[in-house]
């Protein structure tokens, strides 16, 4: 397998379909028709109908310490959103598969669901042996009380649910060998994956193995287990033959975990100076019907991050993950950073029009000259030389002109606890393992970077491994901005291990010594604490007479640490850009009152098109960051910093407060037609 740009353009790639073995069977999942229901009648000869586990927390944001409704691998009595397995069948071809799963009949008793989270708050609970539809609930901060500020302004946000939708949907293939499973899985955690399966199986991770394919995207849909591959894992076990699962388009949309679906009320104490007194905060989770993992623990990884990079004295949250009848909520690009800073950045606009004074002016007065630790706890760098460097680096207009949008905002990388690398020479080569391992952001072009710099090993004789719990015994996964960071870190730890190792023994080291032995080194290289940084976007747009968006142009200007690949970096921004755009502008997954989902498609899904009329200007800051090799976060910073700078240039194009995303241009029509209010920005 290849995972690097080179060998998969020469068609050297080796993805979920390109596996072949022979005996091979084809899975189809049985899925539920009802958002909420009784299961009457299930034909008792589906593969997984004995399957009796619940899914452990597993992936990103893995909830440790969070208690509630797991999700079975299969449904027994009651199914809690469309599109939950209920079985599978096997067939020798997919499309004997399809036909058998056309035929079987399943009979159902409907129960009213809960789809939304005002429902949820006020409905009986979806499950039993749970006093209300609250999955988990978080206080952060101290209670402001009266303040007597003299301005407060609060409203409401809503932040859709969207899907992931990468260009690859989610896979794997299962075999079960002398009493060894392997699955090959196209994912962003092989560990991940690993622990649970093995825990839901009852099997020793020992037994165990997981193998990451070349993987065609993820953005935080692939880094947890699902049902399916319990469903695959128990099929191969029960067969003895390899059995391969790849859901369809419209499976995505209706079964891989979601992301977003957050609603926030924020209020603001602030003085006629613009300066921010203090924040109060309620944010509510549209979670889905079980806890998995992230759903349980982003209410308040959201409301730890609600003061953005401001130095704002005092704050409160009350931050709330809710049953709903929908598939269970997880990871997508950003995951709870994009909500947190949608809600702050909101309010300082909104705080801006309240005085009359410049959106950049207002963020400068809440900035900080020396490192801060919030209220809510999120440490932050000094803001306001950040803040200054940004507004000249993208030539920001002082005032802010109709139709832009400014954007300050701080990056969480998912650090802790750290990640694992093994460094092996064998035969005059260097193999590498990373446990934060690629899924299209070209992390072997980093890790070549770091090999040459710390042992001088040329990249011809470097071989980069792909994610295998064979090679690699533990490591992390690839979210969170954590990659170059967790896994970086790891690589140079390992890396003068080797090179300690090989002075001792040989009395000193050069790459000849390196290569004419046999090495093998393995570390996990800890991490804790906080390094944040901070972003800036500045986005220009139009708005025609029709409500169409033109974005005319997207700055940035992005604390990277010491940059390893700047044409990778470049691109992730760009790309990142391209989605921050979609969902700020039309991507949504949508239910109606039954919970049915009506985003059956790409098309239906608004994803936002991959178009050259979209100029990305980016600038790279270069303060590295104190772990080596000082690389800093990069991947979710323009889903986080994007969105709020661009709903700002359409709000102030228009004339009238948005609160809401997607902001859909049936709204943005008709906003155009009617012309600003008054209390609007102008």
């Amino acid at each position: 397998m290849t995972t690097e740009p080179v060998g998969l353009l020469r068609g050297k790639g080796q993805f979920l379909d390109d596996l072949r073995f022979p005996g091979l069977l084809h899975m189809k999942v049985l899925r539920s028709i009802h958002a909420r229901a009784h299961l009457l009648r299930v034909p008792s000869s589906l593969v997984g109908r004995d399957l009796h586990a619940v899914l452990p927390s597993s992936g990103e944001g893995a909830a440790a310490g969070l208690t509630g409704v797991g999700e079975p691998a299969v449904a027994q009595d009651l199914v809690n959103y469309v599109g939950q397995p209920i079985g599978a069948v096997l067939a020798p071809t997919l499309a004997e598969a399809e036909d058998m799963a056309a035929s079987v009949e399943v009979e159902y008793d409907p129960l009213p669901p809960v789809v939304t989270v005002e429902q949820a708050l006020s409905a009986p609970p979806i499950h039993s042996g749970v006093s209300s539809n609250v999955m988990t609930e978080f206080t952060l901060g101290e209670p402001i009380g009266d303040l007597n500020a003299p301005v407060v302004l609060e409203d409401r946000f809503q932040i859709a649910r969207v899907a992931a939708n990468p260009l690859e949907t989610r896979g794997a293939l299962a075999l079960f060998e002398g009493g060894r499973l392997t699955l090959y899985a196209s994912t962003q955690s092989v560990f991940s994956v690993r622990g649970a399966l093995s825990q839901v199986l009852g099997m020793s991770p020992e037994s165990v193995r997981v193998v990451q394919t070349d993987t065609g995207g993820a953005f935080g849909s692939k880094g947890s287990l699902y049902p399916e591959y319990v469903l695959l894992a128990h099929a191969a076990m029960r067969t003895g033959q390899p059995v391969k699962w790849s859901e369809t388009r419209r499976e995505h949309l209706t079964s891989s975990r979601h992301g977003r679906g957050t609603e926030g009320h924020v209020r603001l104490h602030a003085g006629r100076d613009g300066r921010v007194l203090a924040l109060e905060g309620e944010v509510l989770v549209d979670a889905g019907a079980y806890l998995c993992g992230l759903n349980g623990s982003t209410p308040r990884f959201i409301g730890y991050q609600l003061t953005g990079p401001y130095g704002i004295p005092r704050a409160f949250v009350h931050a709330r993950s809710l049953y709903t009848n929908k598939v269970p909520l997880g990871p997508y690009r950003g995951a709870g950073r994009p909500e947190a800073a949608f809600l702050v950045e909101r309010m300082m606009d909104r705080l801006a029009d309240e005085l009359g004074l410049d959106p950049v002016e207002v963020r400068r007065r809440n900035t900080t000259e020396v490192p801060t630790l919030s209220p809510l706890g999120l440490q932050l760098p000094p803001s306001r030389p950040f803040l200054e460097e940004a507004v000249k680096a993208l030539s920001c207009p002082s005032p802010l002109p109709r139709g832009a949008g400014f954007c300050l905002f701080v990056l969480v990388p998912a650090l802790a606890p750290g990640e694992g690398a093994r460094i092996r020479v064998k035969d005059g080569k260097l193999e590498v393992g990373v446990g934060s391992h690629n899924h299209g952001q070209a992390h072997g072009a980093w890790t070549e970077r770091l090999l040459t710099e710390e042992l001088g090993v040329p990249p011809d004789r470097i071989v980069i491994h792909t994610a295998d719990t064979d090679f690699l015994g533990r490591g992390i996964g690839s979210w969170g901005s954590r990659s170059a960071m967790a896994g970086g870190a790891a690589v140079v730890a390992a890396a003068r291990r080797l090179r300690r190792e090989v002075e001792e023994r040989t009395g000193g080291f050069d790459v000849d010594r390196l290569l004419a032995g046999t090495w093998d080194v393995t570390v996990f290289e800890p991490q804790s604490g906080q390094v944040n940084s901070l972003g800036a976007n500045l986005v220009l747009t139009s708005v025609d007479s029709l409500g169409r968006v033109t974005v005319e142009e997207v700055l940035a200007y992005y604390d990277l640490g010491r940059v390893l690949v700047p044409k990778a970096a470049e691109s992730q921004v760009i790309g990142g850009t391209l989605q921050a755009i979609g969902e700020t502008l039309s991507e949504e997954v949508v239910y109606d009152a039954a919970g049915q989902v009506l985003t059956g498609s790409l098309a239906d899904a608004g994803l936002f098109p991959a178009s050259p009329g979209t100029p990305v200007r980016v600038k790279f800051h270069g303060a590295p960051s104190p772990i080596p090799p000082g690389t800093k976060g990069v991947g979710e910073s323009p889903t986080v910093g994007v969105p709020p700078a661009l709903v700002r240039a359409l709000e102030t194009s228009l004339g009238h407060r948005i609160t809401d995303l997607p902001a859909r241009g049936p709204r943005l029509l008709a906003w155009k037609r009617r012309g600003p209010v008054a209390s609007n920005p102008s």
